[in-house]
């Protein structure tokens, strides 16, 4: 059975490493595992989250699209950098939709994990964190191990591309092997 991981990336340079780690881990996933990419760009044309709209059940229907492609995956993953210790607005504003409506939302009970590349360090664990928490007071069950923090990739990629980094084809993989088991789990235990 394949497996559904919908990708969040929080980027939207045009030449974003975490849109090329997206890509990356799509070309490397196992082939029972289906990434399907939305680009930080598509979700900065999202409106902001605003409880009026969503109390008058008038959601744009950028929103109505992206939680029904929430809610058809098994697995939801995100790709972001860091910016100023926290999570970019744009994937912050997709999980805050998502949430909603509060207690039933395309995010309950999905699993899903927060990965990322940045020009630190650290490769972006603040946010990482962050964006782990957002998404289980939204409900997702969330995926913690492996984690794939890639820091000073504007060396680490300067000469190669995601897709041919260690690193991303070992601990990449293993982040979606993850979602998928998680995702399987969590299919036996609705059928149990």
């Amino acid at each position: 059975m394949t497996t559904t991981v919908l990708t969040l990336v929080g980027s939207i340079r045009n030449d974003s490493t975490n849109l090329k780690l997206a890509h990356a881990l799509a070309e490397l996933a196992p082939e029972d595992i289906d990434v399907k990419v939305v680009s930080g760009k598509e979700l900065a044309e999202l409106a902001f989250y605003d409880e009026d709209i969503e109390n008058a059940g008038a959601a744009p229907q950028n929103v109505a699209d992206l939680r029904e492609a929430a809610g058809a995956a098994d697995a939801l993953l995100i790709v972001t950098p860091e910016y100023n210790g926290t999570l970019p607005a744009v994937v912050k504003n997709a999980v805050d939709w998502l949430s909603r409506p509060f207690g039933s939302g395309a995010l309950k009970g999905l699993p899903a994990a927060v990965v990322g590349t940045s020009m630190g360090q650290y490769g972006g664990v603040w946010a990482h964190d962050h964006g782990r928490l957002s998404l289980q007071i939204a409900g997702a069950e969330v995926v913690d191990q492996p984690r794939l923090e890639l820091g000073h990739v504007h060396k680490r990629f300067a000469d190669q591309e995601p897709v041919d980094d260690v690193e991303v084809r070992e601990s990449g993989v293993g982040v979606l092997k993850a979602l998928a088991e998680a995702a399987q789990n969590a299919r036996v235990a609705v059928a149990g």
